[in-house]
């Protein structure tokens, strides 16, 4: 019976474009250059995409002599344009897509990449190149005076930004979806696998399975979640003609990754973030829902915890939590005519039976379960009537549909106004959001692929028996999610979310049995390194959708941000304004086109041309859909029935046929991700692997004074950081504005206290790298000039940095302890054989020590080496020969591990 099922890693991973007067054929290879796939694209047709996959897969022998053939075939031709009738015009590392406006297709290719994560031994790269080569040769161009300004508008999205993909691990789905596949039972896999060589497209690719017996082991590949992928209509026209490893599914939001050690042991805390393609735009441009229960700004967001001393995904410790962020579910906009900082919200139309909110929490229902908790940080009381609209608006939603509802899966309505409990003195904004983070994760709970740990079965938690969810035998699953939003879904969900996250980060923690309370408090180095992860992914989102960072970060509502904070918002609150203003209406433009929203077509109106883009992204404006939905009856009537489980992850006929199953030899190179993480046939460097250059904690956030506890979970004073550098003023600016670490309030016994704390303003600032307090001790910052003031707050006192203070005299046990140190030393120097005279003054009261170690000379000068046996010696002649071109006669054993690797290899 097969082993474990595995992920198929794609075998289209390098390409090299060839191009002919009339084709351009493009080779396709693995890693290992020892498999390649041929597409050939014909150049002759002026406005069809014509392509020819012929289903074979070559060796690089075989590859040679084709492209040999071809070039031989294609001289005579071009004779004109010299000796080669075969050119290479590009390398890649994957294929976008296929675009066409007015007049031929073109065809986008990535040129560079980026490592960013690694999950389980799968790489998750960035996009930092393309290039887009147009198809059709020149002989047969029909030119347009309008493609020109297509092709401008196309590339104002700009896939070197913030646009990232895998060979083998699924980005549009969470890590619970994709181990939960893994687990599927074995006689399913069987079955589908029945089903997939029937309908198999590869002609050879079910070559030899029948003849494997027990060695093989079960491949998976899901379809994608195409409401996450952003190039899915520029692969669509290609889909059904070529092989499914050609396809690479892209997705736009953010991507990082941090190594936590502890004590030594590395754990490497990834978060990912996935931007909707439906119903995507700008801030202004797109607010609220289309009529499809598609939300604006609707990102995402899945922390992942991983033990990277363990690779597998089978033997390792993964945990991950979901939340989502996005716009209120409602037909609502904005009017920015008026050229207004806050545009009044005017409600589209009517709905009420809230059938956009609906669909869009039927969704929500399909891909996490029950219960869908929506946290609503807008405002609730205003002198003029404003935000207050939509909390009206989304209550009578909420409200209506929970009625009709099972009383065990209603969704759970938390409305909490931020920006009130911002200005209050009275209360603390972390302290509540906490309370609720707290609340949220009990109820959702979180996914871990390993059983609860013993430990935490002798030593019951009060919180982690509340925990809900759903336990399984092999772990726990998340069943559920958090929703949340604010007008914009940007600053206020970003701080809302890190407290979520920040709770869910400790129960994370525990279940791997690295913390002995599901608890984090601030100020430490792991609370720290993920408060860093959250601003750039805060950041990230907000330049996205708004078209500046973030405005209000965790240090505005901790309370203990820098004067030179306030400068700085100001300037993102003017930057955010005038993208609004006069950049967004033709990023907008381009992201419709980009999506294929729009779709250019001779004679009718150009997509510059258009007042608005309204009835493109609410197709029920354009055509009456086909069914109405009950008004009481929402629900999909297959997924009410799973829930609390998540339908999208419940094994049934309907989500089996989303997998591609296949049988694999042991040890083929599709399902081998220990070859594909260490790629052995590589000359690699430890200086250049990706693991030494993440951010870590011990490196980047533990302090470097002698004695302090390296535990990441130890609360630290705001100026110890492993950043806090004190160089000169402009190598602090500039770390100050890179944002390299989080600041921090002195370290209080609880937390509770933290939050109580920062209420108190002081007149003083400190400033050190990015580490900034407003209640530590005061550093004056000076010039290069006022040297001698600098050098008294540099230096550290000296029982700070040796842990003793040298200039107070030695007490006698510590005098007499370093004595015989000192005489030990001195008894183990190289001596005469006439000096060797024992000492009468330095035998009172020193130890006789015997060597017990195998060298006969023991001592810091002189050793004398190990006797090494017969065979050892000669295994390393042997060795000394074969470099130098005399090779030893291969025993039995020998032969007959070579002939199974060919077997196993090549047969």
């Amino acid at each position: 019976m097969p082993s474990a099922a595995a992920p198929i890693i794609s075998s289209v991973q390098k390409l090299v474009l060839y191009e002919t007067r009339a084709r351009y054929f493009l080779v396709g290879s693995n890693n290992a250059e020892t498999k390649y796939r041929v597409l050939k694209i014909d150049r002759t047709e002026p406005k069809d995409l014509v392509i020819i996959d012929d289903r074979h897969v070559y060796t690089q022998q075989e590859v040679r002599e084709l492209l040999g053939r071809l070039d031989l075939g294609n001289r005579t031709k071009m004779g004109q344009k010299g000796s080669s009738g075969l050119f290479r015009a590009v390398s890649a590392f994957g294929v976008v897509g296929f675009v066409r406006f007015l007049e031929g297709y073109y065809i986008v290719l990535i040129t560079k990449r980026r490592k960013m994560a690694d999950i389980g031994g799968h790489a998750i790269y960035k996009v930092e190149d393309t290039n887009m080569i147009y198809i059709p040769n020149d002989s047969v161009r029909v030119t347009h005076p309008d493609e020109a300004r297509y092709l401008r508008i196309f590339q104002n999205v700009d896939l070197s930004s913030n646009f990232y993909f895998s060979y083998s691990y699924d980005l549009s789905h969470s890590l619970q979806y994709n181990l939960t596949v893994l687990r599927m039972p074995l006689e399913m896999l069987k079955s589908e696998t029945t089903q997939n060589r029937q309908e198999s497209f590869d002609i050879f690719e079910d070559e030899g399975l029948i003849t494997q017996g027990g060695s093989g082991v079960f491949g998976i590949c899901s379809e994608p979640y195409m409401k996450y992928v952003w190039n899915g209509e520029l692969l669509d026209i290609i889909k059904n003609t070529v092989h499914r490893d050609w396809l690479l599914y892209i997705i736009h939001g953010f991507c990082g990754q941090s190594k936590l050690l502890i004590y030594g042991r590395p754990v490497y805390v990834t978060l990912i973030a996935r931007r909707s393609s439906k119903f995507a735009g700008t801030r202004f441009l797109k607010r609220g829902a289309n009529c499809e229960g598609d939300v604006a700004n609707e990102v995402e967001t899945e922390q992942i915890l991983c033990d990277a001393s363990v690779m597998s995904f089978t033997a390792g410790s993964y945990s991950s939590y979901v939340q989502v962020r996005g716009s209120v579910p409602l037909y609502w906009s904005q009017d920015i005519s008026t050229m207004m900082p806050k545009p009044p919200i005017t409600l589209d139309q009517a709905d009420p039976f809230a059938h956009v909110a609906a669909l869009h929490f039927d969704q929500m229902f399909q891909r996490f379960g029950s219960p869908i908790i929506i946290l609503n940080l807008v405002k609730e009381r205003e002198k003029r009537k404003h935000e207050r609209i939509l909390s009206e608006e989304l209550v009578a939603a909420v409200t209506y549909l929970n009625q009709f509802l099972p009383p065990e899966h209603t969704i759970v309505y938390i409305p909490w106004d931020m920006a009130k409990y911002t200005k209050s003195k009275l209360c603390n904004v972390l302290d509540r959001l906490n309370v609720i983070a707290e609340s949220v994760v009990k109820k959702t709970g979180f996914f871990v692929n390993r059983p609860d740990s013993y430990c935490s079965i002798l030593r019951p938690d009060e919180k982690w028996n509340e925990l809900g969810g759903c336990v399984i035998p092999t772990g726990r699953l998340q069943t559920g999610i958090l929703r949340t939003n604010c007008v914009d879904c940007l600053d206020r969900t970003n701080t809302a979310q890190f407290m979520v996250g920040k709770c869910a980060l400790a129960y994370q923690l525990y279940s791997l049995g690295l913390i002995d309370k599901p608890n984090l408090q601030f100020d430490t180095d792991a609370v720290r390194l993920f408060e860093e992860l959250y601003e750039d992914h805060g950041d990230t989102l907000s330049l996205q959708y708004g078209g500046s960072q973030l405005v209000h970060r965790v240090k505005t509502y901790r309370k203990i941000a820098p004067w030179t904070q306030h400068s700085k918002d100001i300037m993102q609150t003017l930057s955010r304004y005038y993208s609004n203003a006069f950049s967004d209406a033709d990023r907008q433009d381009s992201i419709n086109l980009f999506l294929g929203v729009f779709h250019p077509t001779e004679g009718k109106p150009h997509l510059w041309e258009l007042p608005t883009d309204f009835y493109l992204h609410h197709k029920n404006t354009m055509r009456l859909l086909p069914t109405r939905r009950s008004y009481t009856y929402w629900w999909t009537p297959e997924v009410i029935k799973h829930l609390p489980l998540p339908y999208d992850e419940v094994i049934c006929a309907v989500n089996l046929k989303k997998l591609i199953v296949k049988k694999f030899h042991k040890y083929e190179e599709e399902i081998d991700i220990h070859n594909e993480f260490f790629r052995p046939y590589e000359l690699s460097s430890f200086d250049d692997t990706f693991c030494l250059a993440m951010t870590s904690s011990a490196r980047d956030f533990m302090p470097k004074t002698v004695g302090t506890d390296p535990s990441p979970f130890t609360v630290r004073k705001p100026d110890e950081t492993g950043k806090s550098v004190l160089g000169n003023k402009s190598n602090r600016e500039e770390a100050v504005l890179q944002r390299k670490t989080a600041a921090s309030a002195p370290p209080p016994p609880s937390e509770e206290a933290v939050s109580s704390s920062s209420e108190d303003d002081s007149g003083t600032d400190r400033e050190e790298e990015g580490s900034v307090s407003q209640r530590s001790t005061p550093v004056k910052m000076t010039d290069a000039g006022d040297s001698a003031k600098v050098t008294e707050n540099v230096v550290q006192p000296m029982k700070e940095l040796y842990g003793i203070n040298l200039s107070d005299g030695l007490s006698e046990e510590d005098f007499s302890i370093y004595s015989r140190f000192v005489q030990l030393g001195q008894s183990q120097h190289k001596q005469d054989k006439n000096s060797q005279q024992p000492c009468s003054r330095c035998s009172d009261g020193v130890i006789k020590l015997t060597p017990i170690s195998a060298f006969s000379q023991d001592n810091i000068y002189e050793v004398q080496p190990p006797r090494v046996d017969r065979k050892s010696t000669e295994i390393f002649q042997a060795h000394i020969q074969a470099s130098q071109g005399i090779m030893q006669p291969l025993g039995k054993e020998d032969s007959a591990m070579y002939r199974e690797y060919i077997r196993n290899r090549y047969l």
